[in-house]
C-alpha cells in the first residue's frame, strides 16, 4: 500500500512533514484545526484527496477542542479557517461541506464530537477504497497483455492520499500485475514532488522509476517508450477540463502530438460540476521565493519578478480518459461528464 501521509489518533492528527522527504522523516502534530489549516497552507500535507481528508480531522479536532459555551461557533469558525488554507483543490471543500452536514444535526458537544470524528474517519477510509476502485478501471483501459512504460507527474500516491494513490494507484496495480515495465517521473519544479516524493514512494516499493528533469519529458515520448502520460488533478469542472499540477497541460500538449495516451486519474470528490470550465477554475499562484530559491539556496536574482502558479488547466479535447472510482469516462465531454456525475 506505501507510506502514509497521516495517523489520526482521536485527540491528535500527525502529519508527515513532505517538505523534508526524503532526507528525514518528521512528522508534526496538530491538536487542532488552526494547527491543520497550517500545515495544509504550508505544505506540510499536499496533494488533493489527503488535503480533504486532513481538514476532515481538523473539523473533528475542533469538536473535540471546544468548550462548553458557544461550542457551534467555535466548529464554524475552525470549518471557515480551514476553508482558506488553499484555494485550489475542491477536495478540501468537499470534505468539509460533508463535515459541516453532520455538524449541523449534532443537537450537543458531545454529540458533535463523536459523529465527526466518526465522519472524518469514513472520508479516509472512502478514499482509500476509491484509490483501489481506480486503479482497476484504469487498469482495463490501459492493457493491452504487455507490460508498458509510463510517465506521472508531481506526486499522487499514498503521500497524496488516503494511502494508495490515484495517478500512482494505477502504476501501482500496474506493477501489481506484472504489466508495468518502467515509470518516468517528471522532477516537478518548483516543490519537486516527483523527485523528493515520487521517486521515493516508489523506489521503497521496488518499481522500477527513471527520474527525469520536467524538460525531458518531450524527449522521452519522441524516444517512444512511452505508452501513458498519467496524472491526478486537483479540480474536473463539467466539460472535463482539469486543473493540476503546474505543467500538466504541457505533457497533455506532448502527448497528444507524440500520439501517447494521457490519463487523468481523481476520485469523484475532485469533480466540479458547479464550474462550466476550466476558465472558471481559481488558480492559486504563491509567492516568488519557491521560484528564486531552494531551501535557502539562491537560484536566481533575488529582485527578480516571478510568476508562480501552482496549478495549470488541460482542456478536455486532450484528455483521452478521466478515470474515478465510478469508472473511466474516455474522450471527456460535457455530455459524458453529465452522464457520468449529474
Amino acid at each position: 500500500m506505501g507510506t502514509v501521509a497521516m495517523r489520526w489518533h482521536g485527540d491528535s492528527l500527525e502529519l508527515l512533514d513532505q517538505r523534508l522527504l526524503p532526507s528525514e522523516e518528521h512528522w508534526i502534530t496538530a491538536g487542532g484545526a488552526s494547527g491543520v489549516a497550517k500545515c495544509i497552507t504550508d505544505m506540510v500535507v499536499r496533494g488533493a484527496p489527503a488535503i480533504g481528508i486532513s481538514a476532515a480531522y481538523g473539523v473533528a479536532l475542533a469538536a473535540r477542542h471546544a468548550g462548553a459555551g458557544d461550542w457551534q461557533a467555535e466548529i464554524n469558525h475552525a470549518i471557515r479557517e480551514l476553508a482558506k488554507s488553499r484555494p485550489t483543490a475542491v477536495n478540501l471543500f468537499w470534505a468539509l461541506e460533508r463535515m459541516e452536514q453532520v455538524f449541523k444535526s449534532c443537537d450537543s458537544l458531545d454529540d458533535a464530537e463523536r459523529r465527526l470524528a466518526a465522519e472524518a474517519v469514513r472520508i479516509h477510509e472512502e478514499d482509500l477504497a476509491a484509490n483501489l476502485a481506480m486503479a482497476e478501471h484504469a487498469l482495463d483501459v490501459i492493457n493491452t497483455g504487455e507490460a508498458v512504460s509510463v510517465l506521472t507527474h508531481c506526486n499522487t500516491g499514498a503521500l497524496a492520499t488516503g494511502g494508495y494513490g490515484t495517478a500512482l494507484g494505477v502504476i501501482r496495480r500496474l506493477h501489481e500485475a506484472k504489466l508495468l515495465e518502467r515509470v518516468y517521473a517528471d522532477e516537478t519544479r518548483p516543490w519537486l514532488q516527483g523527485s523528493r516524493l515520487t521517486a521515493w514512494e516508489l523506489s521503497r516499493d521496488d518499481i522500477p522509476v527513471t527520474l527525469n528533469a520536467d524538460g525531458a519529458a518531450a524527449a522521452i515520448m519522441a524516444s517512444g517508450k512511452v505508452s501513458w502520460v498519467i496524472v491526478g488533478a486537483d479540480r474536473i469542472t463539467a466539460n472535463g477540463d482539469v486543473a493540476n499540477k503546474i505543467g500538466t497541460y504541457s505533457l497533455a500538449v506532448l502527448a497528444r502530438h507524440h500520439k501517447v495516451g494521457f490519463m487523468v486519474v481523481a476520485p469523484s470528490s475532485t469533480v466540479d460540476m458547479s464550474l462550466a470550465s476550466g476558465r472558471d477554475i481559481p488558480i492559486e499562484e504563491r509567492e516568488g521565493t519557491e521560484i528564486r530559491e531552494i531551501r535557502g539556496i539562491p537560484l536566481a536574482p533575488g529582485g527578480v519578478d516571478v510568476f508562480n502558479p501552482v496549478f495549470d488547466v488541460t482542456p478536455a479535447g486532450l484528455i483521452d480518459a478521466i478515470v474515478t472510482e465510478k469508472g473511466a469516462l474516455r474522450n471527456p465531454d460535457i455530455n459524458r461528464m453529465r452522464a457520468l456525475f449529474s
